[in-house]
């Protein structure tokens, strides 16, 4: 057994960080260690500390939580520090989406072509790139040696952009991969059967081996769509892998788009609501749009949060019940954490540069989303085997890969011009008044005066 210390920033964010707590507990080889909850919100904060006490508790598990609302003493002699942190929340956000809105932008102007996912923002995400600084910063003085895992989005710019300007160990984690079980339960495939590799950028991974009991999966699921697509209707808004969208994307690209690749398509799907709904289904069209977007927010979140203040304040509820002791939650987090410590191998799907190269064609600066094995010996990715189509990575991946460099140039230089230069190449842009005007509008919102002094024009 190996205590170690885990800081989660952004603890309040309550149904990512009990995922992260209750794998935690249930992995006995991290008994003996220490977790810090950070956050703001004092009150989600408290809840979570309290259900998290409650199940180490339950589960009989040596492990002591303290929470606080101070990074540096969240993360100071951190072994590992896990950032799910969203700068002023969803709020924020929809704040600044309907002002892209207002000016012919619809659901805002950091809905980008092969970036549509409603909170992955990298136009108007100052304020969250420079918490990410902030956080490698103080790492660099507090925790030095310790693991950054990066959750919170934008993952592509953000571990990208501190794998080249820190020192500290970085790689992103997400969830999109799991995908793949939705795509085999719909084919009536063995999940354990299955030979599967992924790569590409966070959010924009293809599956580029897809084997069954040893031979070519793809003819299965060309069988599929002859016989079944027909009948494929969601049943949430993020229910997608199998939607027309999706299919359409492996005729054109000949490779399975997975998990929220399917959302980071081209215009092609997003013009309007009702494109959307044609290629995400009805009733909502997709997540990413204002349907499936107020379902999530108003539906999942909502809910989910509710369900938190309940449990932690009702202590007759049996805990091991609502989160079963046997099962872990599919996040990969606390599996990367247990296999660095105590070198219990695994097969994970991680954000890291791309040296090498992983993926030929694609700089080894630029941070990818591959199968890695992880041990107590490190991170070893595994070759890409088949390489990923040439018509994805010059159609797909180069077009994000500079969508993403630009965006960080703009932050990196703090010049206005590159903003109002990536709206002009907007095909919802009419005119240079409309980018100029809509830029200044959201620089100027309150929450935004340092990201305005911050943006200025070259001279």
């Amino acid at each position: 057994m190996s205590g170690i210390k885990l800081s989660i920033i952004g603890a309040g964010s309550a149904v990512f960080s009990l995922r992260l707590i209750g794998d935690f507990c249930k992995t006995r080889g991290l008994s003996g260690s220490f977790i810090s909850l950070m956050d703001i919100d004092e009150e989600r904060l408290n809840a979570v500390h309290k259900l998290a006490t409650r199940y180490a508790a339950a589960l009989r598990i040596d492990l002591d939580f303290e929470k606080t609302t101070n990074l540096k003493n969240s993360i100071k002699d951190a072994d590992f520090v896990i950032n799910s942190a969203l700068i002023g929340g969803h709020k924020q956000l929809e704040i600044v989406r309907k002002i892209g809105e207002r000016y012919g932008y619809p659901r805002g102007i950091d809905s980008q072509e092969f970036n549509m996912v409603s909170d992955y923002y990298t136009l108007s995400n100052y304020n969250q790139l420079k918490y990410f600084q902030e956080i490698a910063n103080a790492m660099e003085e507090l925790c030095p040696k310790a693991w950054l895992l990066q959750a919170a989005n934008p993952i592509l710019e953000g571990v990208t952009l501190l794998s080249r300007y820190s020192k500290i160990k970085v790689v992103g984690i997400c969830h999109g991969h799991n995908s793949i079980e939705d795509l085999a339960r719909h084919l009536g495939l063995n999940l354990p059967q299955i030979d599967w590799q992924v790569a590409g950028f966070n959010h924009n991974i293809w599956l580029n081996r897809f084997k069954y009991q040893g031979k070519d999966a793809y003819p299965i699921l060309d069988r599929w769509m002859v016989e079944k697509r027909e009948k494929w209707i969601p049943k949430t808004p993020f229910d997608d892998q199998l939607s027309p969208a999706a299919l359409d994307m492996y005729k054109f690209y000949k490779r399975m788009p997975i998990g929220d690749t399917v959302r980071n398509s081209s215009w092609k799907y997003h013009y309007n609501l009702e494109t959307k709904k044609k290629w995400y289904g009805e009733p909502w069209g997709g997540a990413d749009s204002d349907l499936g977007w107020n379902w999530y927010q108003n539906h999942y979140l909502k809910e989910q949060t509710e369900n938190t203040f309940r449990l932690s304040t009702n202590d007759s509820i049996d805990l091991l019940k609502v989160f079963p002791p046997d099962q872990m939650s599919g996040e990969q987090h606390i599996y990367l954490i247990d296999a660095l410590v105590n070198n219990h191998q695994k097969r994970l799907i991680l954000n890291l540069p791309n040296q090498g190269p992983i993926i030929p064609g694609i700089p080894e600066n630029v941070v990818v989303e591959v199968p890695v094995i992880v041990d107590s010996s490190g991170l070893r990715p595994e070759e890409i085997d088949p390489p990923l189509p040439k018509r994805i990575l010059e159609m797909y991946l180069l077009p994000r890969m500079l969508r993403m460099e630009w965006s960080l140039e703009a932050f990196i230089t703090g010049d206005r011009g590159i903003l109002e230069e990536i709206l002009v190449r907007d095909p919802r842009t009419k005119s240079f008044e409309q980018v100029k005007a809509v830029i200044e509008e959201i620089l100027a919102l309150p929450f935004n005066q340092e990201m305005k002094r911050h943006y200025r024009y070259s001279l």
